[in-house]
Order: C-alpha cells, then sequence, then structure tokens
C-alpha cells in the first residue's frame, strides 16, 4: 500500500504530477502499474481490444482528447478490465455507468460522466507518448494514482 504523498515526499525528483482534473470512480482508491497507452478521438474500439489482454501490473491511460461528449469506458469494459486484472484506468475523456462502476472493484479516474457512448471505427493509436494535465505520459513509465492524485515516474517505485 501507497500514498501518492509518501511517494512524492520520497522520491519528488522522480516524479511528475498530473494536474488535478480527474474524478476517481470504483471501490478501488488506490492503483499503480506500467503504463499502457491509447491515444484516440470519441472512439473507444481500441480500448475494448486493450482490455481484453492481461493488465497484470499495467494501467491502461487512454488520452480520448479531453473530449465529454461521448463515453470511453462503461460497466462492461469496466467489468472487462477486472476480467484480466488491469489494475486501474486513466481517461482524459469520459465514462458512463458511473453507478455500477461505483460498486465495482476498480480504480477509474476520468474528467467526467455522459451517458453517450462512443463511435466504432477502429481508430487510434496505441504505445505513443500523450500529454494532458500538464504531464507527459510515456509507454513502459510508472502511474501512481490515489484520492490525492497522480504521479508518474520512470521508475518502478514500488519494488
Amino acid at each position: 500500500m501507497f500514498t501518492t504523498a509518501d511517494l512524492w515526499d520520497e522520491h519528488e525528483t522522480h516524479l511528475t504530477c498530473a494536474d488535478p482534473i480527474f474524478n476517481h470512480f470504483g471501490t478501488k482508491k488506490t492503483f499503480s502499474g506500467q503504463i499502457i497507452t491509447l491515444q484516440l478521438f470519441e472512439d473507444n474500439s481500441l480500448v475494448r481490444k486493450q482490455l481484453e489482454s492481461d493488465g497484470t501490473g499495467k494501467v491502461l491511460l487512454i488520452d480520448g482528447g479531453g473530449s465529454l461528449r461521448c463515453a470511453l469506458i462503461g460497466d462492461q469494459l469496466a467489468t472487462l478490465a477486472i476480467q484480466n486484472n488491469w489494475e486501474g484506468i486513466i481517461v482524459n475523456g469520459s465514462i458512463r455507468d458511473s453507478s455500477i462502476i461505483n460498486t465495482m472493484n476498480i480504480g477509474i479516474k476520468a474528467l467526467n460522466t455522459t451517458p453517450v457512448k462512443s463511435i466504432k471505427r477502429n481508430q487510434g493509436q496505441t504505445g505513443v507518448s500523450v500529454q494532458f494535465g500538464s504531464t507527459t505520459f510515456i509507454p513502459d513509465h510508472y502511474i501512481y494514482a490515489d484520492a490525492d492524485g497522480i504521479l508518474v515516474s520512470q521508475l518502478n517505485l514500488l519494488k
């Protein structure tokens, strides 16, 4: 178990802190892992494909361009993430089914909620560096998230 405040105090020179723009969803209040990135816009086709893979030790980071017009995660994808052992999900965009997700053993950080579902065009990129919240998220670096915020490091600080 960790807190982002303690990690910051112990490893400040190895960390960046994302702007506090995210809301928390799910019952898992603390999560960390190796970053897996997706960059897309209002199309969650690649999200399902990624969540179908083994997520042990990994956090899925979805850069949805900050769009609040449609959801990139809903209760079905959250269930898939749990089944495949994902540590957590961070969405630069919206989710839906938040009341159901808030009863599930998953940690999700997202900008907001909307009932609108995304389009399906199989468009987007995987494994690319993305930037939002004054932070650059690089594949294979590490994320640490809790109620206080999101930290990123090139190093695994929890070994």
